[in-house]
């Protein structure tokens, strides 16, 4: 506990700020950051003098790299290029964009803008979709690059997880050294698993959130906080 308390405060003013605008960069801190649009969409094109077209949009996010399919009535259309520019996500669809180019607003669940395809301009409109599955969401074995709020300030570590069904096993490991993951259990979504240290054990807990994990953590019951980590590979 003394070694954790004191790595937080040799942490520099500079070194935790620029951890965290790194960690923002990739929307740890946020559950609706722009990078998080991934997953299954339901929505409208709206045409004057027309009825609304009902839409289903199902969008894989990669890194940044976007993919997937809108489904109009019929007719199945491949996302061929994508990008996301701040709060708008531009992607074309069919190959080279025949099937036009939707340009949205990002705000939380919802996207908002445009579908050009021709000379044919139509208003759209999505809600992301209630279900998504943790499975569909992210596969948890990989390695993983943490931040624990260790008192008010970034504590960074590196989680390696290995999922055999319901089973966890890997490792922790930081400026404090290496532990090894006990009784780690992956059960209706929720992680759970303790790490075995000289100065204490650390219970921690974590539900996938955008495909990142987000949980909270118990330094043998003399400190708590929350943590988040992305994955690596």
């Amino acid at each position: 506990m003394r070694q954790f308390r004191n790595y937080s405060r040799y942490l520099s003013r500079a070194a935790a700020a620029s951890l965290v605008i790194l960690l923002s960069s990739f929307g740890v801190f946020s559950q609706t950051a722009p990078n998080s649009i991934g997953g299954k969409y339901e929505g409208v094109a709206k045409v004057e003098g027309a009825a609304d077209q009902k839409l289903s949009l199902d969008i894989k996010n990669d890194d940044g790299k976007l993919s997937g399919q809108l489904v109009n009535g019929q007719v199945t259309s491949d996302i061929s290029e994508g990008a996301i520019v701040g709060d708008k996500v531009t992607f074309k669809l069919g190959a080279a964009g025949k099937d036009g180019v939707i340009t949205a607003k990002i705000d939380g669940g919802k996207l908002s803008g445009e579908w050009i395809g021709g000379t044919q301009k139509k208003a759209v409109e999505f809600t992301r979709a209630a279900a998504v599955t943790v499975a569909e969401a992210v596969n948890l074995s990989g390695q993983w690059d943490g931040v624990a709020d260790a008192q008010g300030q970034p504590f960074p570590f590196l989680l390696v997880l290995k999922v055999d069904g319901e089973n966890v096993t890997g490792s922790s490991s930081s400026q404090l050294g290496e532990s090894t993951i006990k009784d780690g259990t992956w059960k209706e979504g929720k992680l759970n698993f303790t790490l075995e240290s000289p100065s204490g054990v650390i219970v921690m807990s974590a539900v996938v959130v955008e495909g990142k994990l987000s949980g909270e953590f118990d330094y043998s019951g003399q400190a708590s906080g929350k943590w988040v980590a992305v994955k690596k590979n």
